[in-house]
């Protein structure tokens, strides 16, 4: 598996407009809406927002990774936003969050899903990665970053 197995470009927000953490989730999600990837979202949302009042996911250094699974689907779907301002997501280490890469899979493979977080995760831990990744001028850009990344794990 790999991340763009699940992210393209049309999955990429280079400049998210939200300043809180349900806003974020929603103008993401509202990409599977535009490129007709996932219809209705309204569930999705309740789902990526019940889980985070579980436990935050902005799991530190800026990143978060809000994720659920719903029934609709049969494979993984990465959506990916940049906050140049950051947002508050409840981080564990109380910083704002500059990335949200936000997962989404089918309810009957869990496998797969931990999988694609685990490699979500891995990228994510290399500061010049993040870096690299913010700093982008195209939805291109970060999809090579993550392409020449995704090589190594």
């Amino acid at each position: 598996m790999k991340i763009t197995d699940f992210l393209s470009e049309d999955t990429i927000i280079m400049n998210l407009n939200a300043n809180n953490k349900r806003l974020a989730i929603i103008e993401l999600l509202n990409i599977l809406k535009t490129t007709k990837k996932l219809e209705p979202i309204e569930p999705l949302v309740n789902i990526i927002l019940n889980r985070e009042k579980l436990s935050s996911t902005g799991i530190g250094q800026g990143i978060a990774i809000p994720h659920g699974k719903i029934n609709t689907l049969n494979k993984q779907i990465g959506i990916l936003g940049i906050s140049h301002n950051g947002i508050d997501f409840n981080s564990l280490d109380g910083e704002l969050v500059n990335i949200i890469f936000l997962l989404i899979g089918p309810t009957n493979d869990i496998s797969q899903h931990l999988k694609a977080l685990s490699k979500i995760s891995w990228l994510l831990k290399e500061k010049d990665t993040r870096q690299a990744i913010v700093k982008a001028k195209t939805c291109c850009d970060i999809l090579n970053i993550i392409n020449q990344r995704d090589l190594i794990i």
